[in-house]
């Protein structure tokens, strides 16, 4: 037991690890083949923090572990809304965006159940795949299209922040840049290394991904376990530790929109992208339990964000106490019986 956990600890920070060193490529080359800032949040920074649920998926399908796979979803998702923006918004209040509770949480909340009604037939097939990838290229004309409204904004914003740059260092997430960071901001290192971190972040996904499959399990069958709670718990944890430190790192540095957008945007894609294009390469069954209880919650905790964050668009302490103290009762619940 104690090997297999050691094995899946190894695995989540070779997983960390790579998703960190794709997305610094990425954008690196990206900037250097002069590619707006807005359009790299959107696909390479917003796909490649998915990634790590994509290829655990991929492999929990593979595995014939189709329980895991969607346990990692919602519970990815749950983390995200009760667990992510709990303990954020308890560090500092959150303040919402009037556009992002008028077209962005809208979206998300009919993404959730349009998941929900498509499990309902007890699986996601390859057709319902196409409709949920459908889904995600819809949405990004969508962000495109609504973004070039303020492209005038933008360009000052963008004229003010190279400004910044040049009178010190900054990065998208707060860190000065040190090591690596450093060095790929450096001007003498050339295209091919950064392709070359790039490959490197995609090698050592597929390996935590894979160390992590094996080891979850290993450790289902040990304690016998439902791999959909192994999946629920300590996988969707996991996976969703890249957001939780975004998020805390954006919540002390008072930058609400970075928190709450990183949030909306990964449940979105855990479902648009991830479940869609898994669904598409190998269908999943869903089971009974999943369809009666776990959805129900994760759709739950999508529409209790709305009250909570709708009177004054900001998600207080109070509020973050409800969804974190919801979040812990959900786990305990899950882990009880096998206590």
């Amino acid at each position: 037991m104690l090997s297999q956990l050691v094995v899946f600890v190894l695995g989540l920070g070779i997983l960390y690890l790579g998703a960190d060193w794709l997305i610094d490529g990425a954008s690196e080359v990206a900037k250097r083949f002069g590619i707006r800032p807005l359009i790299i949040g959107l696909t390479i920074v917003a796909l490649g923090t998915s990634l790590p649920e994509f290829l655990l998926n991929l492999f929990a399908v593979a595995a014939k572990e189709d329980g895991l796979a969607i346990g990692n979803i919602i519970g990815s998702n749950i983390a995200n809304i009760a667990l992510i923006l709990g303990v954020s918004s308890i560090i500092m209040p959150l303040t919402f965006d009037g556009s992002v509770l008028k077209k962005e949480y809208p979206i998300m909340l009919a993404v959730t159940g349009l998941f929900y009604m498509l499990s309902l037939d007890g699986d996601i097939s390859r057709v319902d795949g196409m409709i949920l990838v459908a889904g995600l290229l819809a949405f990004l004309v969508f962000v495109i299209k609504d973004s070039s409204s303020s492209a005038a904004v933008e360009a000052e914003a963008t004229v003010e922040a190279e400004d910044e740059e040049a009178a010190g260092p900054e990065d998208a997430m707060f860190v000065p840049h040190t090591g690596l960071k450093k060095w790929l901001h450096d001007e003498k290192v050339g295209p091919f290394m950064r392709i070359l971190l790039i490959v490197a972040g995609m090698a050592a996904l597929a390996i935590g991904a894979r160390l992590m499959v094996m080891a979850a399990i290993a450790m289902a069958e040990m304690l016998q376990i439902n791999p959909v709670i192994v999946g629920l718990t300590i996988v969707a944890i996991g996976t969703s530790l890249p957001e939780l430190a975004a998020s805390l790192m954006a919540s002390v540095k008072q930058e609400s929109d970075l928190s709450v957008g990183n949030i909306l945007g990964s449940n979105l894609l855990n479902i648009l992208f991830v479940i869609g294009v898994v669904a598409m390469i190998q269908p999943m069954e869903v089971d009974a339990e999943t369809l009666s209880f776990h959805m129900p919650v994760m759709i739950g905790f999508t529409l209790l964000l709305w009250p909570l964050a709708r009177r004054n668009h900001d998600l207080s302490r109070p509020g973050g106490i409800v969804l974190l103290t919801g979040f812990l009762a959900y786990m305990i619940w899950l882990i009880f019986p096998y206590i």
